[in-house]
């Protein structure tokens, strides 16, 4: 079976023989794949929408993968068992959905030892949620994939996860004088910022765009409100782009 770049990407985070749930399956496409490369033992497709439960169904009955994967309907982690899994995936979908499926399941979590997380957007509640759960950020990668670019984030659960945290959102003057502070590092990835590449600064510099559009209309406001909001914006937008010119400075 052939995966997407942004699926394989996944598939690849996945520890080798493991037992995992892909939390909103939709075609339950990465369980068929992974179980029939050998590298999941078993899985299990969650999905809350018949539609999509149907089609992963239909999925894993042509596979001939019933034994190894089973297809459930359910909200989020209601799918699966304490103790069933030691590997959960959640991808393509907002960060603030993602960290409100971990939140409503912290009890099935207990013996998991890795999160492949791919959020659409939001990847900084994501990172933030992480980082106060007591998971380590061990890996971080970006991928452009027909026209969209996607983040995938894979963490571990540390005894020393808050001395690792520390280290790895410790704000860092970059050359050239910017200064990539704790919150443009949830914001644009502490490892992405280390060994970014052209996606990298594909995306930030049309997030830039995008900023400076909303800040424009803001502007336009009479109310005393967009006045702070008008503000922030203008000191965001500044902080990107002298991060990016920093950046690019370090690698030609």
């Amino acid at each position: 079976m052939k995966l997407s770049a942004r699926l394989q990407l996944i598939a690849d985070l996945l520890p080798e023989n493991c037992r995992f749930a892909d939390i909103g399956s939709d075609h339950a496409l990465l369980p068929v794949a992974a179980v029939r490369s050998g590298q999941a033992s078993f899985a299990v497709a969650g999905e809350v929408n018949d539609g999509p439960l149907e089609a992963a169904r239909r999925q894993v009955a042509d596979a001939g993968e019933s034994q190894r994967i089973s297809v459930r309907k359910g909200d989020g982690l209601a799918v699966i068992a304490p103790g069933e899994v030691d590997t959960i995936t959640i991808a393509g979908m907002g960060g603030a959905l993602i960290v409100s499926i971990l939140n409503s399941g912290q009890e099935k979590l207990a013996g998991v030892r890795r999160l492949v997380l791919q959020p659409n957007v939001g990847e900084e509640f994501v990172r933030r949620w992480l980082v106060e759960n007591g998971w380590f950020l061990a890996e971080e990668a970006i991928l452009e994939e027909d026209g969209k670019i996607y983040e995938v984030l894979m963490a571990e659960p540390a005894s020393e996860a808050a001395v690792l945290n520390e280290q790895l959102y410790m704000p860092r003057r970059l050359p050239g004088g910017a200064l990539l502070t704790n919150e443009l590092l949830y914001l644009m990835g502490p490892r992405l910022t280390k060994d970014p590449d052209g996606v990298f600064y594909k995306k930030w510099d049309y997030e830039i765009r995008k900023l400076d559009k909303i800040r424009l209309s803001v502007a336009s406001s009479v109310q005393e409100a967009s006045r702070e909001k008008e503000q922030e914006f203008t000191r965001l937008s500044e902080q990107l782009k002298e991060v990016l010119v920093c950046l690019r400075k370090v690698k030609p």
